[in-house]
């Protein structure tokens, strides 16, 4: 039947673009910090003071020294301010230190929550989004977020406080000149308001386009063994380079105006400059302030409008960085997989008995996967599920370990609603060797262990002994110390599927959930990999996804799904029995006499 749904954007998310809301939220893991953040603002505020006295020393030591000709004064006043911009390069650093430190904490614990809502979201919403867009989210524009907090926010609060303490300094020397000097303000917050219209979009734009350009990257390199077979390299380029020009434009939409702020803004800060070397000039001549003052503003101004053009420049990178923020923010609010009932069970002591009543699914809202699917596993029984691809024997499963949760009906074990149980409670009952087995980048000894992480080397060995493992492992070139390559690239299909049944032996489940997989094994293989099912299912409840109908002669109840519904249940020598759709299934698969296929 149908899967769930295709690639698909994630959630609108409360923050996204909302400027304020994003900074709200980035200021709530910002103030968790707050000992170094005020460490942070008194080394600002120092330094701010210490750049803003050597401006007003250098017009006193030309009015009161140079002028008059008194040299020791001249010394006395020039090794003060080599001490000022001593001491402001010593707290500079302070506060990039402590910044970097605020920073990089920070963003520590923004990717710890956003780790741990992808552990929490349900297998519905990684079916439904390209998994390279998702990584791009906790990389790229996690790193964005860390790289603005570190390079911009002092420079940002720096500047903001330079230009209030110049200006403060400037109005209480001169007013006339002090209000020349200001006439940059106007001009430089129109430049800012005009450039964010375009850079906030630009840079929105660009994120996005580099998670997609990540997940098409994700994926090739994960199929690529599929691309060779089928001599699609030209077709992934193809792709790949659509989309690469698409991030192409967009950044150079984001960039183009980014990049024009900077030269606009020193363009506003020269003019300004120019005006006033010459208002403060003419002043001089008509005698109402003195050169040393006319100095003092001059290096004033390039004080004042120094800090304004370096809040122009981070601003871009505060742009680009809030535009990674909401694409954070968007994945921590999805939904996370259903909660826990309020006082939900705990099972213990759990005989395995699972019924099916009445039970409706569908992963779309009106595409029905399941309809009205009802069984009963008694304790200990081996239940498998035969039917056509695509007919809904997985969705059974799925359902049963509560990946995805039930539209209609009931599914309970030993009487209780799976509904009403802890999930991490049900989920220790259930043992699942799938057919695609996925082991980790780790030693043999610990993708067994994974089945339970407390187990001592010896309980995982004598795991992969029941497993028929331990043979092959020791044949290895480190034994059960043998690191994997990604995904257990470096070991057979067969050796991976006894890897799995080693892990969920050494877990020691009540209910198995078996999605055999010795249809792409070798004959020695197979029998090894059947000769460990039946050590596993013993003494357990059993459901077993079959692919090979010989396989199943032995199962106490064969249900035969087809159309989302069990169409035939009974016995693999009664289905055969009844001639009907299993009936046929076995003679499409071995082509042989009804002696042959009853015996």
């Amino acid at each position: 039947m149908h899967g769930p749904g295709g690639p698909t954007a994630i959630g609108t998310g409360r923050g996204a673009k909302d400027t304020r809301a994003t900074l709200l939220r980035l200021w709530a893991y910002l103030k968790e910090q707050r000992v170094g953040l005020i460490a942070v603002f008194v080394m600002v505020a120092v330094s701010t003071i210490l750049s803003t006295l050597g401006p007003l020393l250098m017009g006193r030591a030309i009015d009161d020294y140079i002028i008059p000709g008194d040299l020791p004064g001249l010394a006395r006043i020039s090794l003060i301010m080599l001490w000022i911009y001593i001491a402001t390069a010593v707290v500079i650093w302070g506060q990039t230190y402590f910044m970097a430190l605020v920073a990089q904490r920070t963003v520590r614990n923004i990717r710890r929550d956003l780790f741990a809502k992808l552990q929490s979201l349900s297998l519905r919403f990684f079916d439904q989004r390209p998994h390279g867009e998702l990584m791009s989210r906790l990389t790229n524009d996690v790193e964005n977020i860390s790289s603005t907090l570190t390079d911009a926010t002092t420079q940002f609060v720096s500047g903001g406080m330079t230009v209030v303490a110049v200006a403060a300094m400037m109005l209480a020397l001169n007013v006339r000149l002090a209000l020349v000097t200001l006439i940059a303000i106007p001009a430089m917050f129109f430049l800012l308001d005009w450039a964010s219209k375009h850079t906030r979009r630009g840079f929105r734009a660009q994120q996005q386009h580099l998670g997609e350009l990540n997940g098409i990257i994700e994926e090739t390199i994960t199929g690529q063994r599929v691309v060779k077979a089928y001599g699609q390299e030209q077709a992934v380029l193809d792709k790949f380079g659509i989309s690469n020009r698409q991030l192409q434009s967009a950044s150079i939409h984001a960039q183009t105006y980014a990049l024009l702020l900077g030269p606009l803004s020193n363009l506003v800060n020269n003019i300004s400059l120019a005006i006033v070397a010459g208002f403060g000039g003419w002043m001089a001549v008509m005698g109402w302030v003195s050169v040393g003052m006319i100095a003092t503003f001059v290096s004033y101004a390039r004080h004042f409008t120094r800090p304004l053009n370096q809040i122009a420049q981070v601003y871009n990178m505060i742009q680009s960085a809030l535009a990674g923020a909401e694409r954070v923010f968007e994945l921590l609010d999805e939904e996370p997989e259903f909660a826990d009932a309020p006082g939900a069970l705990t099972l213990e002591n759990v005989r395995g008995e699972v019924v099916f009543d009445s039970v409706d699914f569908a992963y779309e809202p009106g595409v029905p996967v399941l309809q009205n699917v009802s069984l009963h596993a008694e304790p200990g029984q081996t239940i498998a599920l035969v039917g056509p691809t695509g007919a809904g024997k997985t969705t059974i499963v799925n359902l049963l370990t509560r990946f995805y949760d039930i539209d209609a009906g009931r599914i309970m074990i030993d009487g209780h609603d799976i509904r009403d149980v802890r999930k991490d409670s049900l989920r220790q009952l259930l043992g699942i060797v799938l057919q695609d087995t996925f082991l980790f980048s780790d030693t043999v000894m610990e993708n067994i262990r994974y089945g339970r992480l407390d187990a001592t080397d010896e309980e995982v060995i004598d795991a992969a002994r029941l497993a028929n493992a331990d043979h092959f492992i020791r044949h290895l070139p480190q034994g059960y110390a043998t690191p994997l390559s990604e995904q257990g690239g470096n070991l057979s299909q067969g050796q991976r599927q006894l890897l799995a049944i080693a892990r969920a032996v050494l877990a020691d489940p009540t209910i198995l959930v078996l999605d055999e997989a010795t249809s792409s094994v070798d004959t020695r293989t197979e029998v090894r990999i059947q000769e460990a099912l039946l050590r596993l299912m013993q003494g357990r409840t059993a459901f077993v996804i079959a692919h090979r109908l010989s396989t199943i002669r032995n199962a106490d109840q064969v249900l035969v799904v087809h159309g989302g519904q069990i169409i035939e249940r009974g016995t693999h020598r009664e289905l055969l029995e009844a001639r009907g759709f299993y009936h046929n299934l076995y003679v499409s698969q071995f082509k042989g006499t009804a002696v042959e296929m009853v015996a």
